[in-house]
């Protein structure tokens, strides 16, 4: 049976503790049974004893690194048997020399989440840009809190996907308020008339066309994808789109909108091609709600993209 393995990194006050009790152990797929915490430094808020016992957690406090080794995990597999870990990790040490420790067979890492204090983070980038650049390269998910309207949130977003394009960033005001994407945040730009889309930027570019039309409508779009055509619809139209992950390894669908052409596609099906479209927003059908459609101006095959799967948003 496996033992899933959760890491929190980051500065000290970053906001790890917080992400760990106000979202991660709140996830439905958190196992019933005991959650043993390693932690390995302490911040201002603290887990109280009537946490621990609510949530069925075993805390262990780290005070060096060189305490965690094959021998210390092995023993908390052998005293604790537990439904998983959470380790709370000390954003200054290196997080790949956590990630190279040989960990019990059941024991099985399923994802790196970092927190960074939007207070400091230009202090953090112009003296310390490569420690805190190490501990994001791993991270799933990356919630940059404390937020101010100073907060160069689009030049930090590419810092980040230059190497972690796969990364789900996430920025909070000072309010604690999920700040919402301007066109700013995109990782693309939208100004002009050709909208490119980047191989890993499709689930981004998904959501948002759904949200904002209005950044899209009459503009010619062009990306990466799979050719697919559901049953039942017609021979002019197919949809083109990408596997997309929604929330984890076991939620992976296929997203896509109706692209409108004036013959059936000559592609096979799930095919890689560059499509170029123009986009629209309005009903397909009489009676059906309006939504993103696509007409195609251009089509042909393409490589298929290093990763096939991205995340959406």
């Amino acid at each position: 049976m496996i033992t899933p393995v959760f890491i929190c990194t980051g500065f000290l006050d970053s906001g790890k503790t917080t992400l760990v009790k106000e979202t991660l152990m709140e996830q439905e797929w958190i196992e019933p049974g005991l959650t043993l915490l390693i932690l390995c430094e302490e911040g201002e808020i603290e887990y109280s004893e009537e946490y621990l016992r609510e949530h069925d957690m075993i805390l262990l406090k780290i005070e060096d690194f060189s305490e965690l080794n094959t021998g210390f995990f092995k023993n908390c597999e052998r005293h604790y048997r537990p439904a998983q870990v959470v380790i709370e990790y000390n954003g200054t040490w290196k997080l790949e020399e956590l990630l190279s420790i040989r960990y019990p067979r059941s024991w099985q890492l399923q994802g790196v989440y970092s927190t960074v204090n939007g207070e400091t983070l230009d202090l953090y980038l112009k003296n310390m840009r490569n420690m805190l650049m190490e501990q994001l390269t791993e991270s799933e998910l990356i919630v940059v809190n404390r937020c101010s309207q100073e907060v160069n949130r689009s030049g930090f977003r590419r810092a980040v996907k230059v190497q972690n394009p796969m990364a789900q960033l996430i920025f909070e005001g000072t309010d604690g308020q999920i700040i919402q994407p301007s066109r700013e945040d995109l990782p693309y730009d939208v100004k002009g008339e050709t909208v490119v889309i980047g191989d890993d930027d499709y689930g981004i570019w998904y959501v948002d066309a759904y949200d904002h039309p209005e950044y899209y409508l009459h503009k010619e779009i062009q990306f990466t994808a799979q050719v697919f055509r559901p049953k039942g619809m017609k021979e002019d139209m197919f949809v083109p789109g990408r596997e997309i992950m929604t929330c984890c390894a076991d939620d992976i669908r296929f997203y896509g909108y109706p692209c409108k052409l004036n013959k059936k596609p000559e592609f096979k099906e799930k095919s890689w091609v560059t499509v170029r479209a123009r986009f629209e927003y309005e009903a397909l059908t009489s009676y059906g709600e309006e939504q993103p459609v696509l007409y195609l101006t251009g089509i042909e095959a393409a490589k298929k993209p290093e990763n096939e799967v991205v995340y959406l948003g």
